[in-house]
């Protein structure tokens, strides 16, 4: 394999749902790779094994099939590298593991939890204390053939520093002593991520590495295996963190930003994946909407910002309308139909999706948008005094009755149609239009927002339905 070829990665774990963060990283790496015409991996990392969640790995699938980031190897494709699920690959890491020990680049520890609990450093901060790495060859090999419970730690040198270069953040340095001896092993043979992301990353002759900011305080860890090794270290492009507002960063636990929920509330897989792709990085560009191949044309890692970026669902809204509106009709029918599921009411629904596509911003907006259906008995008759449209009570209960004797006789039912014979009537009454309109609107919806206006609302319904609820609606006018 030619090395020098960019190969990048997604590397999620499958302990929840498919978070905007994930997406993000995913996106970035995809884009690099199909710029620079290099390959994208995934990998799954499935090496935490109390927090693995079942049919998580079916969730990473849907999520990059949905949003169109197709993998050029992976645990369902294949490739060269292969397994690309790190369970499926436990015996090279002990392998690994065992020659940092013999080379003392890493060390047995057989401390216990309660041990490790009281361990802290002078600023009161958790920190093992190396007392495993001084155990004699003889007391290791006596302590695993009693069976006692055991990792391997990495040995880092307290004295120094280490600097690496990162494509966003540039030249960092970490003074060793701040560096931890981090649990590369476990005992079950398991390794942590700590050892298995360098482990895989060589193996699978990633050049460019992409992944939160939250790793760049781990990265000496990182490289020092890397030399203890002596593998070649990747690029490094560590991303801002992405904040649920300005003090508190979005996060998996606590359920924040699962992209499958924003599909499922009605946003557009593309639209998501749009909004996702400017948060942290600049296009240089008044555009802000982008197909994927124009992602692909469009991103440099020169782009990505150092500071970190708010999620603003009004913003993701406002990209989704405009996503909708571009649809044909006919699409935008078909991703709306499961919406009209509860619309017990008969109503035209291709008239209804045509005055919906302009004015939703989601899909999940449709239920409320579509309640005049079936929400109309016992509405409030304070809805006729509009001071907008001059309308009142008093006009309403004077007017009803012309409106459905003209309407009773109309020939044809087309919003034209109807709109005509309204404006025929308004003149004939001496009313504003905008005042008889806003009457038949209330009379036949009972709602103060409606997806349409008077003609059109009476053309979703129907010639009988909006004659039988202005009817009664001229009833409780006049009960009142």
């Amino acid at each position: 394999m030619d090395t020098s070829d960019v190969r990048t990665r997604f590397a999620p774990s499958p302990t929840g749902f498919m978070h905007i963060g994930n997406l993000r990283t995913a996106l970035y790496a995809y884009l690099f790779a199909k710029k620079s015409r290099g390959r994208f991996i995934l990998r799954i990392e499935d090496t935490d094994r109390e927090r693995h969640v079942e049919d998580a790995v079916k969730a990473i699938y849907a999520v990059l099939r949905l949003t169109g980031l197709q993998h050029d190897e992976g645990p369902d494709v294949g490739g060269s590298c292969g397994p690309y699920t790190q369970s499926e690959r436990k015996h090279l890491y002990e392998r690994y593991a065992k020659e940092l020990v013999a080379g003392g680049r890493a060390y047995y520890c057989f401390c216990t939890k309660e041990r490790l609990d009281t361990l802290t450093d002078d600023t009161g901060n958790r920190r093992y204390d190396k007392r495993c790495l001084h155990l004699s060859k003889a007391e290791v090999e006596e302590k695993l053939a009693a069976g006692l419970p055991w990792v391997i730690r990495q040995n880092v040198p307290q004295e120094g520093v280490t600097t690496f270069s990162d494509m966003v953040y540039g030249e960092i340095s970490v003074e060793n002593r701040e560096l931890h001896d981090n649990v590369l092993l476990k005992s079950d043979g398991f390794p942590t991520y700590n050892f298995a992301n360098v482990v895989d990353d060589h193996l699978m002759a990633i050049t460019h590495v992409f992944r939160g900011m939250e790793y760049l305080s781990s990265t000496p860890n990182y490289n020092m295996l890397y030399d203890a090794f002596g593998w070649a270290t990747p690029r490094y492009v560590h991303l801002p963190h992405i904040m649920k507002d300005k003090h508190h960063k979005l996060s998996k636990r606590h359920g924040d930003a699962n992209v499958e929920d924003f599909i499922a509330k009605g946003f557009l897989p593309e639209a998501i994946l749009n909004y996702v792709a400017l948060l942290g990085w600049n296009p240089k560009s008044e555009v802000e909407k982008f197909t994927l191949r124009e992602l692909v044309q469009a991103f440099d890692v020169s782009g990505i910002s150092k500071s970190s970026a708010v999620f603003d669902e009004a913003k993701l809204r406002w990209l989704n309308a405009q996503y909708l509106r571009e649809l044909p009709p006919q699409q935008f029918h078909e991703l709306a139909a499961p919406y009209y599921g509860a619309i017990s009411t008969p109503v035209d629904l291709n008239l209804l999706s045509a005055l919906l596509q302009p004015r939703v911003s989601a899909l999940s907006d449709i239920p409320d948008a579509a309640g005049f259906a079936d929400r109309f008995e016992g509405y409030s008759l304070a809805l006729f005094d509009h001071a907008g449209s001059k309308s009142s009570v008093a006009l309403a209960k004077e007017a009803l009755p012309a409106v459905i004797a003209s309407l009773e006789s109309l020939a044809g039912w087309s919003n034209d149609a109807l709109f005509g014979a309204l404006e025929q009537l308004a003149l004939q009454r001496d009313l504003k239009k905008k005042q008889l309109l806003w009457i038949v609107r209330i009379a036949v919806s009972g709602c103060l927002s409606t997806p349409g206006g008077a003609s059109e609302m009476c053309a979703l319904l129907g010639k009988a339905q909006a004659l039988e609820r202005m009817r009664q609606s001229l009833s409780r006018l006049r009960s009142a």
